[in-house]
């Protein structure tokens, strides 16, 4: 069977796509991608949201055994890395800074002059909201 033959046999249209059907393919396409992309999305801040975490238990941790060796808390995170508890500060997550930290003050020890007494906890300075619903900052 000739070439000419078998065309006239399949029909004489032209080959190719028509442009529904390419609508219909583009469409699936930007769902399929939206849907992606979202989830994407979440795992990238689900991600950030772990690095904080562990941020902070590092730097809490350096702070129990500053406490535990010398007796008394930090005077700022910054006291951490001089002494070699910390290699630097981390960046928050959020904020991407590594001056943002919140810390807050140790409640004054009985019998203590000290105007100072450290830090005994750091928080996010977020004021972004967790994949959970809490506050970075109250974590």
């Amino acid at each position: 069977m000739t070439f000419s033959r078998l065309r006239r046999r399949l029909g004489t249209g032209a080959d190719g796509f028509t442009l529904i059907e390419l609508l219909v393919v583009i469409s699936l396409i930007m769902i399929l991608s939206s849907v992606a992309m979202a989830s994407y999305r979440q795992s990238v801040t689900a991600a950030k949201e772990a690095a904080l975490k562990s941020d902070l238990f590092h730097m809490r941790d350096a702070i129990d055994q500053y406490n535990a060796d010398k007796g008394k808390y930090p005077d700022s995170i910054q006291a951490l890395v001089s002494e070699g508890y910390l290699r630097g500060i981390p960046k928050d997550q959020f904020t991407n800074s590594t001056d943002t930290w919140v810390t807050t003050q140790a409640e004054a020890t009985p019998g203590s002059n000290s105007t100072s007494n450290g830090i005994y906890d750091v928080k996010s300075g977020s004021d972004m909201t967790a994949i959970d619903g809490s506050r970075y900052a109250d974590w």
